[in-house]
């Protein structure tokens, strides 16, 4: 899979998962792929300060991303 086409995998996970994010007033936005197997996100509005914005990110995020981009290992977080 090429760089643009694993780009454009997890922006479609992505869209699969923001309606359930933006349900609860919150969202989520793409800032980097590294290594092909690095995913960094930034949760916004209500996800910012959730306390159970970690599991979201693990059971919902990661999950949908690698269902998408099976090659990608980690999805993080980065608070702004």
């Amino acid at each position: 899979m090429s760089e643009e086409e694993l780009r454009l995998n997890v922006e479609k996970a992505l869209e699969e998962i923001r309606p359930f994010l933006q349900s609860d007033g919150g969202d989520i936005s793409l800032l980097a792929i590294e290594d092909g197997t690095l995913v960094k996100v930034q949760l916004q509005g209500a996800c910012v300060g959730c306390s159970v914005n970690q599991m979201t990110l693990k059971s919902g995020v990661e999950m949908t991303i690698k269902k998408f981009a099976p090659q990608i290992e980690q999805v993080i977080n980065i608070v702004a």
